[in-house]
């Protein structure tokens, strides 16, 4: 039995249709029971602030994938670092076998973010006697879909990138690499970066985007210190957007811009091309951007 922790997210909702459709069995933690029945499997309702929820989730499993949401704007350490640590320690005392655990690229203790926290819970996931497997992918494709973060009010694509390339990756295809590292007792105590088959410029991406909708999308790119200001501007507290600035300058230097082959190694198939997600995806863009599809 597999535990799906986040599996009604970007990564999550694509592990359990694997699952699924492979006919292997898994339970999904979900916070919303109604939700987590929309799955079509068993279902685990608890709250990862409360680690009490986890005894009866993690009960018959020895398979466990970890995801949960990223950095957020709040003063002390993330919170995603109690949640995760909480669900180690509670898998060591259930006996679980193997934890695939999905990280960022970059992670390392004493990073900015999401880098740092899920460097603290790699840490202690490698000490937990555990068998482990960890994902680090890069930016997802997913995030130009997920709101106005990423445009303008006008449907132009928006940044602080620069020239660089980003190697963004397909969720579904770091979901299928989990799945593999779940079910083929591969990759034991290895960390794979996992990225898309090509870096594009957010120019290029924005040129694809044109291609897609029909109409032309710019890319606007802004000196990182303007792109911070419109954060706070937008509620963020000025020490949050100063460690995405930190971040974006870091991007912007090209450290996303490298491709690996962890997608074919893993799942046997070639990683996901923006244009071929774009395509799938397209619904989707007319559906929370309409100025972006003309």
């Amino acid at each position: 039995m597999i535990l799906v922790f986040g599996a009604t997210g970007s990564i999550g909702r694509h592990v359990v249709r694997h699952l699924r459709r492979e006919q292997v069995p898994f339970r999904a933690f979900v916070r919303d029971a109604d939700r987590g029945r929309e799955l079509g499997g068993d279902v685990a309702v608890g709250d990862l602030d409360e680690p009490e929820t986890l005894t009866a989730a993690i009960a018959g499993v020895d398979r466990i994938f970890l995801c949960s949401p990223g950095a957020v704007p709040v003063s002390g350490p993330q919170p995603m670092i109690a949640q995760q640590n909480a669900v180690i320690d509670a898998a060591v005392r259930a006996g679980v076998r193997i934890v695939v655990k999905v990280s960022v690229w970059g992670a390392r203790i004493g990073g900015l973010l999401a880098e740092g926290a899920h460097g603290e819970i790699e840490a202690h996931l490698e000490a937990s006697g555990l068998e482990w497997s960890v994902l680090q992918p890069s930016g997802f494709m997913q995030n130009f879909l997920t709101g106005t973060g990423s445009f303008t009010s006008s449907g132009d694509l928006i940044g602080a990138y620069g020239d660089a390339g980003v190697s963004y990756v397909d969720c579904a295809d770091i979901a299928a690499c989990a799945v593999a590292l779940l079910t083929d007792g591969r990759g034991a105590g290895e960390r794979f970066v996992v990225t898309g088959p090509q870096a594009l410029s957010h120019s290029e991406i924005a040129a694809e985007l044109s291609t897609v909708v029909g109409r032309t999308v710019s890319y606007v790119d802004l000196p990182v210190r303007e792109f911070a200001e419109r954060l706070v501007a937008q509620g963020l507290p000025a020490e949050f957007a100063d460690d995405v600035a930190h971040l974006y300058r870091e991007v912007a230097a090209g450290t996303l811009s490298e491709t690996t082959s962890a997608v074919a190694d893993l799942t046997g198939r070639p990683a996901t091309t923006f244009a071929e997600f774009l395509a799938r995806e397209r619904k989707a863009l007319r559906h929370w951007l309409p100025r972006i599809a003309g």
